[in-house]
Order: structure tokens, then C-alpha cells, then sequence
């Protein structure tokens, strides 16, 4: 079973995931993988929490993580990703991968014969929305009947990836964005089969009693080059006090980091009491191992 993404996982899969999460958040050393257990990280885009968290998740499992510089590779000098794919397959037991093109996972995904974990690409970044919605089920219990509101770039691989597994476990999907900014088409179309998922450029009508106010950087991996067009676009679009006011008085603010303060979320939102940011990264860790754990899982019970 591979993760490449937040669709592969069923309701189920996720609830699994929740349960493995939780046993790791209280009982920390009650759980590993098996001893000797390999992963290549192989990260062609640069990553401080992702890689870290990865890192540091194998080794407290009891496994030795491999950190690669796709860049040190010979997939820098023309290598097809199948063969590198079929040899990682061959030293290691998982592969995480952070690259921005999706189908280079798909096609490491297709070649490999062990586990492949989708570290964040341009598209989607499921194991970031796991820790996601780990958080807001820590903190606010049951999704299903939660209105989770993002506010600013919707089009975007986070958003994709919380959108999809979200609406799996039935909450109310928000989209706020600019006047003719949508979404991904194939990623909200397939959240809408799920539940209820929709659009609003009116920043109250979109957050009016939300139970959870998202936001993500406005200039993503890849569009460095439209970064002032991108700032005076989504800049009315900040979550900052006043559009806070808009959600539930209890209502939690997220960001998956690293966040650039003064653009798509205020200081003293992210820094504030409703400000749930830094829990999101410390789930990183929790869920990363959770994920390897569940995967071992099913590799053992095939």
C-alpha cells in the first residue's frame, strides 16, 4: 500500500491511523517497527518540519532513516524515477518522498515494491493533512458536522489534501478565496462526492460559524516568480483578528508552517490563544509514525 494520496485512504484507514496516533501520544514506547527497518527519504525540495519529523519519527521507532539529496543522485543526471524507484526497492523498506512534479510519486509509487509515502508535492501533501485533521480531532472531537473554512490560496496542494480527507469524515468544507480563483477542479469535485464542499469570495459568508479557520502560504513551491501578484491578490484574504471574528467564538486557527507573518496570517493569530499552528507541527511527528506503523501493517498482513 502506498500513500501517495489523501484519497488512497478510506474513513476507516484514517480512524486506524487515529487510534495508532493516540496510543503513540500516551504511550510513546509501547510501539515500533521491526528492528532494522530502513527508509530513504529522498527530498528534491527543501523541508525543515517534514524532514525532521520523518527523521526523527523512524528513529524513535527503532528503524534508520536515510536522508537523500535527490539533487546527489543520479536522478540528476537523467536517471528514469522507475529504476531508482526499483533500486531504493531493493535497500530499503519504505520511501518518503518530497518533490514537486506529482507524477514523479505516482511513478516511483508504480515501480517500487515497498511502501512509498508522499512527502508533499506540487499537487498534494497527504501525511500534512493527516496531522491536520489529527488536531482538530484532538481538539474538537468528531469531524463529521465541523465547518472547517480556508481562507486565501484554495488552488493549492495543502488545501487539496485537507479538502479530500475532511469531507471523508463528513465536515462542512469552505473555500474563501478571490473573485474567480477555484479550487483544483479534480480535487473539489472528488471532496464533493464526499460532502458538502463549496466556494465563497465573501470572506463572513465563508467563515460565518466556523469551527475551523485554515491558512497556507499565498506564494506555493513553484510560483515564485508571481510572488507580488500573488501578495496584493490574496492579501485581503489574511487571516488576522477580524476575520477570526467571523468564525465560533471557540473556533481554532491552523497553519501547517513555516508561516510569513504579515501576509497570509497575523502575528498575533498565529501566536494567540486560538492559534492550534504548533500543535499541528508537533502531530507531525505522532502521525508520520503512525502512518509507517499502519503501513507495516498492512505489508504483513497481505
Amino acid at each position: 500500500m502506498n500513500l501517495i494520496s489523501s484519497d488512497d485512504l478510506t474513513k476507516a484507514d484514517i480512524k486506524r491511523l487515529f487510534t495508532i496516533g493516540s496510543k503513540l501520544s500516551s504511550q510513546r514506547s509501547e510501539l515500533s517497527l521491526r528492528s532494522n527497518t530502513t527508509v530513504a527519504l529522498l527530498f528534491t525540495e527543501p523541508s525543515t518540519r517534514t524532514r525532521v519529523s520523518f527523521e526523527v519519527a523512524v528513529a524513535q521507532l527503532g528503524g534508520m532513516p536515510i536522508y537523500i539529496d535527490a539533487k546527489t543522485t543520479q536522478l540528476s543526471r537523467g536517471e528514469q524515477v522507475g529504476d531508482t524507484a526499483k533500486m531504493l526497492s531493493m535497500y530499503c523498506d519504505f520511501i518518503a518522498i518530497r518533490t514537486y512534479d506529482h507524477e514523479t510519486v505516482v511513478q516511483m509509487g508504480e515501480n517500487s515494491t515497498i511502501p512509498v509515502i508522499n512527502a508533499l508535492t506540487s499537487l498534494e501533501h497527504p501525511t500534512q493533512a493527516l496531522a491536520d485533521i489529527y488536531t482538530i480531532y484532538q481538539k474538537k472531537g468528531d469531524l463529521k458536522g465541523l465547518k472547517i473554512a480556508f481562507i486565501g490560496d484554495i488552488a493549492q496542494n495543502t488545501c487539496n489534501s485537507l479538502m479530500l480527507s475532511a469531507a471523508k469524515l463528513g465536515a462542512e468544507f469552505s473555500l474563501v478565496g478571490p473573485k474567480g480563483w477555484r479550487p483544483k477542479s479534480q480535487y473539489y469535485n472528488k471532496a464533493r462526492e464526499y460532502g458538502r464542499v463549496y466556494v465563497s469570495e465573501s470572506i463572513e459568508d465563508g467563515l460565518e460559524d466556523a469551527d475551523v479557520v485554515y491558512t497556507d502560504t499565498f506564494v506555493s513551491m513553484g510560483f515564485e516568480g508571481e510572488a507580488e501578484e500573488r501578495r496584493k491578490l490574496f492579501l485581503p484574504y489574511q487571516l488576522n483578528q477580524k476575520a477570526m471574528s467571523y468564525a465560533k467564538r471557540d473556533a481554532i486557527a491552523m497553519h501547517p508552517l513555516p508561516a510569513h507573518r504579515g501576509e497570509e496570517i497575523a502575528s498575533d493569530v498565529l501566536d494567540g490563544k486560538q492559534s492550534a499552528a504548533w500543535d499541528q507541527a508537533k502531530n507531525k511527528l505522532v502521525m508520520e509514525k503512525a502512518i509507517l506503523l499502519y503501513l507495516s501493517e498492512v505489508e504483513e498482513n497481505k
